[in-house]
């Protein structure tokens, strides 16, 4: 994961209404926690909004300038204004180089599955997976090639590529995509697994119901 160079300022608001009068400023208040004790800072709206905008998630890591000294950050959570959307709050997680970081990185499916051309669904099972590594070696997001993938099969967590120097963290075998088979021949399948007398039931019921509008 490349970082990106950002100033931000110490902050002495942290109240209600001066943080409210801060954002009219064109100030967004954020936290970072980590190696030292935790800092209120105060970053450009338009800045990090820039930043954000033009990253594949919201998996950053900031190289900060902060009172002259530079510092290492993973942005961790961003609160968004539920209406406009606006950035809101930022918690950050300040590291180092070569210190080994969990994080959640979202997954996306590239290419179009075999079994899909075949008629199949391809069903996206999880959707963000947690991950281990350095800084530098995470990814901002994961890109799955999901086009050998035929219908009746399964990636699982276990087989999705990683950059080196990073690990999946859960249960190997959880699925993330799979590609199901069509409705009508999932119907199929099902009918003919069912018993023989289970069938015929189901046939007479369909007679009689038609019997009845008549």
């Amino acid at each position: 994961m490349k970082s990106v160079s950002l100033t931000a300022f110490p902050r002495i608001a942290t109240k209600g209404s001066a943080v409210k009068k801060l954002r009219a400023q064109g100030r967004v208040p954020a936290v970072i926690y980590g190696r030292n004790k935790p800092q209120s800072l105060e970053i450009n709206t338009k800045e990090i909004e820039t930043i954000v905008h033009h990253s594949a998630s919201e998996n950053l890591l900031l190289d900060l300038a902060v009172d002259g000294a530079n510092r290492l950050a993973l942005v961790k959570e961003i609160q968004h204004h539920p209406l406009s959307r606006k950035i809101l709050h930022i918690d950050l997680h300040e590291v180092a180089e070569g210190d080994k970081v969990t994080v959640t990185i979202p997954v996306e499916a590239i290419g179009e599955a075999v079994g899909v051309k075949a008629g199949g669904v391809l069903e996206h099972v999880l959707f963000k997976i947690k991950v281990r590594g350095t800084p530098k070696d995470l990814p901002e997001i994961i890109n799955v090639d999901v086009s050998a993938l035929e219908v009746g099969k399964t990636i699982h967590l276990g087989e999705i590529p990683l950059p080196p120097g990073v690990e999946t963290l859960g249960k190997k075998e959880i699925s993330v995509f799979s590609v199901a088979a069509p409705k009508t021949e999932a119907a199929e399948v099902a009918t003919e697994g069912a018993p023989a007398g289970a069938v015929e039931m189901t046939k007479e019921k369909k007679e009689d119901a038609g019997a009845k509008k008549k």
